[in-house]
């Protein structure tokens, strides 16, 4: 094994401690299990942690608090890993790894699955469609549950069904002082809410309950549009989409060809009558020449495999986002113009079309607080692994075609895609509810062990 690269007194102490507490599970730079512990969706990511703890039980979570408070050593939380910005991995501090707890429980009667703080989307879809059930996930597989949760949610499915957020129904939490609590309804009500929405700055979600769907199958696929038709086919779109029934979800954007062209994508997922159905998606059809046309009968699962090879690991990613009232021809417009300047031809952007069900929810309810109808878009830079400074550009990109869009925006944007560079944005992430958050996290973390998650209102000027 490699010389172990530990920083400082306190860190070398937490280790002796780790390994004591919790043998057979703690991986130090040199370990194989440090190299693929490390391994997360952004390999743009330079942080190095100083120790990664693979957990396994509560109580491995609620040692790893203990020992981190006890040397003064910064934790963060790893899930999914999906996170862009890496919050998952705190440079020279501890790491939970929560990627062992993936376990899926499916209650079919009660429609409820109990789900593991490490688990992702395609866990949950591949556990729960045998018994034609669905929960609402990520676009994409290989997004932890957890993370995305806990920032909100969106999901293909949230006009039908809500977003992720509002169909947990109980978390068990590991808090700042290492204890163990259910966080539901009517158990710690204020913890409840804050974690729907307020992201992982509360405690460790080490398992969740969410609420399932009766869904067999869905019309679903994607549908590509050559960029010559752009205009035409988003403004058709964007007309469309304010008469779409609720058993119509849309994820649209942009996408790259496999020539590297950039091209239109709509995405829809219907799982109403049938015959309704196939004339809902021969409007989709209908809006310019579809050059790939993958839309049919399929489960749940097969669907969040569409935009796998969009996201792969092992790219260096960057990415922002706004939120808009609705796609005017001017919001298009800029999109297009900032499309056609992309920096790199893997580079995507997205539009989720927030309505119907979580328009319904108060704003608040729960700690996620824009429940006006909008489009959350996100702009991500994606390139072959470069050197920093060719980084830089495609940052830059990003950073560009964020501002070009602000004017058209509403103030703040979604917080699971904000970076603690996003000041301008982060004061409004959370629209009124962010004094009740700033309060409760004073409750709950008053120490600020939980300081990797997403940016607070507040805390957005003093984070690094």
């Amino acid at each position: 094994m490699e010389t172990i690269d530990i920083v400082g007194d306190q860190v070398a102490s937490a280790l002796h401690d780790l390994r004591n507490g919790m043998p057979g599970k703690v991986a130090v730079p040199g370990d194989a299990a440090y190299n693929r512990a490390r391994e997360i969706w952004n390999s743009a990511v330079e942080a190095r942690p100083a120790i990664f703890t693979l957990c396994e039980t509560n109580q491995d979570v609620q040692t790893v608090v203990q020992v981190a408070r006890k040397h003064g050593v910064p934790l963060s939380v790893r899930c999914g890993g999906h996170d862009f910005a890496g919050r998952a991995l705190r440079h020279n501090g501890i790491v939970i790894d929560l990627t062992r707890m993936r376990h899926v429980t499916v209650e079919p009667a009660q429609r409820v699955a109990v789900v593991g703080g490490g688990a992702t989307s395609k866990d949950v879809a591949l556990a729960t469609v045998p018994h034609g059930l669905v929960a609402t996930t990520g676009n994409v597989g290989a997004v932890g549950m957890g993370g995305l949760t806990l920032g909100g949610g969106y999901s293909p499915m949230s006009a039908q069904f809500g977003m992720l957020s509002d169909n947990l129904l109980e978390a068990t939490v590991v808090l700042a002082d290492s204890t163990v609590v259910t966080a539901n309804a009517s158990e710690n009500p204020d913890l409840f809410w804050a974690l729907r929405g307020g992201g992982g700055n509360f405690g460790v979600v080490t398992s969740m309950s969410f609420r399932l769907h009766p869904v067999r199958e869905l019309l679903a696929g994607v549908l590509l549009f050559p960029w010559g038709e752009a205009e035409q086919v988003l403004r058709g779109y964007a007309s469309l989409s304010t008469a779409l029934p609720e058993e119509m979800g849309v994820t649209s954007g942009v996408i790259p060809a496999p020539n590297g062209d950039p091209t239109v994508f709509i995405a829809p997922n219907w799982q109403g009558e049938r015959k309704e159905g196939e004339r809902m998606i021969g409007k989709l059809r209908n809006l310019g020449t579809p050059i790939v046309d993958q839309v049919s009968w399929m489960t749940y699962d097969v669907m969040l495999d569409r935009f796998d090879a969009a996201v792969v690991n092992g790219h260096h990613y960057h990415a922002s986002t706004r939120w808009f009232p609705s796609l005017t021809p001017k919001v298009i417009a800029a999109s297009i113009a900032g499309i056609d300047q992309a920096t790199s031809p893997l580079s995507l952007i997205g539009w989720h079309h927030f309505r119907g069900a979580p328009t319904r929810v108060a704003p608040d309810a729960t700690a996620f607080g824009l429940r006006k109808q909008h489009f959350m878009m996100d702009i991500v830079a994606v390139w072959k692994p470069a050197p920093r400074k060719e980084g830089d550009v495609h940052r830059k990109w990003v950073r560009d075609f964020s501002e070009s869009l602000a004017p058209f925006a509403f103030p703040g944007g979604y917080p699971n895609m904000l970076s603690p560079e996003d000041r301008s944005q982060i004061p409004f992430s959370y629209g009124d509810n962010a004094p009740r958050l700033l309060a409760l996290k004073k409750r709950y973390d008053p120490d600020g062990i939980f300081s990797s998650a997403n940016s607070l209102p507040e805390e957005a000027d003093s984070r690094t």
